[in-house]
């Protein structure tokens, strides 16, 4: 099994895009990664749908190799489209974000869709106003605006972050500490400041014109998630499924990654 944090082949610095690293062969699969993770930070997922697939491992804006790149949503999901390609793309969380616009955006580009953990945005207007204060305010503590010394290292900044109930009980080795540790404070409040959940407009009208079909999975002890879930499957219709991982949370592929990787098998295998 490959070691999570070690080098793949095909790593490329960014240069003005988002760094990539290649590996497998057979269809393309381009995986999108969650807020403080990077493209190396898969858990036991990667080797089970490497097996069968290319994947793309990109390193999102503000993230990984990723660190100097600057994007909002709607930009972050055009260098991934650039990174990726035509293909199957599967994206987490904050991923999961930035490879729906790119869907909605580019269909073109992406022949299946596997969203976990995912949200199609915030309703209400007060609400997103709310996230985006409390989102700045995270980033003010790794990257203050008057550059003054940061209340919190990146390291202490991911611990609080990991520790979170909402993740369960991912294991500490899946949880990818070391990997985190690698990104950057002010990489980190760049894309909190551009691509947190406050940012983003919502989608739900948009779901409908989805081309793609649609893969949601969820953890069954996410019940948020679970919720948001139905929602998208609903409001897409037909051509879209929902997967609900028993004994999971928000990061269902790093606590059950088996039950996952024969979810999304199945669904990109048509």
């Amino acid at each position: 099994m490959p070691d999570d944090h070690a080098p793949a082949a095909g790593d490329r610095p960014a240069t003005g895009a988002l760094a990539t690293s290649v590996e497998g062969a057979g269809p393309t699969l381009v995986l999108a990664h969650g807020f403080t993770q990077t493209g190396r930070l898969w858990g036991g997922l990667r080797p089970l749908v490497a097996r069968h697939h290319r994947l793309v491992l990109a390193d999102l804006p503000g993230h990984g190799r990723s660190a100097q790149v600057r994007a909002d949503l709607p930009g972050a999901a055009r260098l991934l489209g650039r990174a990726g390609g035509p293909g199957d793309y599967l994206g987490y969380s904050l991923g999961a974000r930035v490879v729906l616009h790119l869907a909605l955006d580019r269909p073109d580009l992406v022949r299946r869709l596997v969203l976990v953990s995912a949200t199609a945005g915030l309703d209400d207007p007060a609400e997103r106003a709310e996230r985006r204060r409390s989102d700045e305010a995270l980033a003010d503590r790794l990257d203050p605006p008057g550059g003054g010394p940061p209340a919190d290292t990146v390291e202490t900044f991911v611990r609080r972050w990991v520790a979170n109930p909402l993740f369960g009980d991912a294991a500490a080795d899946a949880d990818g500490l070391a990997e985190r540790r690698t990104n950057s404070a002010a990489g980190l409040a760049s894309s909190l400041r551009l691509c947190g959940t406050g940012t983003q407009e919502p989608l739900w009208d948009r779901l409908a014109g989805l081309e793609a079909p649609l893969l949601v999975v969820t953890g069954e002890r996410d019940a948020k998630f679970c919720a948001l879930g139905r929602r998208m499957v609903a409001a897409v219709g037909s051509g879209a499924a929902l997967a609900v991982i028993p004994g999971a949370d928000h990061a269902p592929h790093l606590q059950r990654p088996d039950e996952v990787a024969a979810a999304v098998e199945a669904h990109l295998a048509g």
